[in-house]
């Protein structure tokens, strides 16, 4: 394997055991699903942005690609809206081994994305992730309401990682991030104010969770989801999806000894989450 492949890989692993905090994180944090996401893209949007300035570095495209950039910044805004609703009505577990079949998603979307031929060992072992699932929503079911939306988000988070996939082939991941974080942030002010949620009480958050808040908008945003998009000049969108696999793994291990309680599941949940 080349060697800039294999640091591109060993980055990649990093960026996922770093997201294995980020369920834990959104579990722990005491506000909304949406609200929690308007704070993490601003501060994410901050702190990029600050880089973005004493770096140096031009931010300025054309207004087609800023288009582009504030369809991937709706759709990743979407994305973390459904993925904190998931843990909030279900668990961290849960929602994480749901997470897992966004390879068999990726092995389906990838060819249409990238006009190359669905690879049969690609979808092979997605199929064998899809037995897993299988195996913990019979067990689970009563947590079908959390799984949905789980797989609702996972299946908009392997469109705008495809979609990134594109996009870093022609700009830098800094940039790319934070058109997208930008935008994701007006979508998300705009929904609040439509659903007029910003009354008295929405900055009153606690000191506790404005710490929680600003460690997952800058090292499990603003760092591992501007990494994650540069791995993809080395790395295909697929490869991504599979790595992220570890993801539940990290996640579940971090949640059962933080959290401990509501994480603590049926056996037949672990093997599905194995297999």
């Amino acid at each position: 394997m080349p060697e800039n492949k294999l640091t591109s890989h060993l980055q990649l692993h990093l960026i996922v055991f770093i997201w294995g905090f980020t369920a834990v994180l959104g579990a722990l944090i005491k506000i909304k699903e949406a609200h929690l996401v308007w704070f993490r893209m601003l501060y994410a949007s901050i702190f990029l942005l600050a880089y973005l300035l004493f770096t140096k570095k031009s931010f300025r495209l054309p207004i087609n690609e800023i288009l582009k950039l504030m369809l991937v910044g709706f759709l990743i805004a979407l994305h973390w809206i459904f993925f904190f609703k998931a843990i909030n009505i279900s668990n961290v577990s849960i929602t994480l081994a749901m997470f897992s079949v966004g390879a068999f998603m990726a092995s389906l979307l990838e060819p249409l994305f990238f006009g190359r031929k669905i690879l049969w060992y690609e979808v092979f072992f997605g199929l064998i992730i899809i037995v897993g699932l299988t195996m913990i929503m019979k067990v689970e079911i009563h947590y079908l309401p959390g799984m949905l939306c789980a797989l609702f988000s996972i299946f908009i988070g392997v469109v705008f990682t495809l979609l990134n996939g594109k996009l870093i082939q022609k700009h830098d991941s800094t940039i790319i991030a934070l058109y997208e974080f930008i935008s994701g942030f007006a979508f998300v002010t705009v929904y609040l104010m439509f659903e007029r949620k910003f009354d008295k009480h929405f900055f009153d958050i606690s000191l506790n969770d404005l710490v929680l808040i600003l460690l997952l908008a800058s090292v499990c945003t603003a760092y591992a989801f501007t990494a994650s998009v540069n791995v993809m000049k080395k790395l295909s969108p697929y490869t991504v999806m599979l790595t992220t696999n570890l993801e539940p793994v990290y996640g579940i291990f971090i949640a059962y000894f933080i959290i401990g309680g509501n994480e603590k599941m049926n056996i037949s949940f672990y093997i599905g989450t194995v297999i």
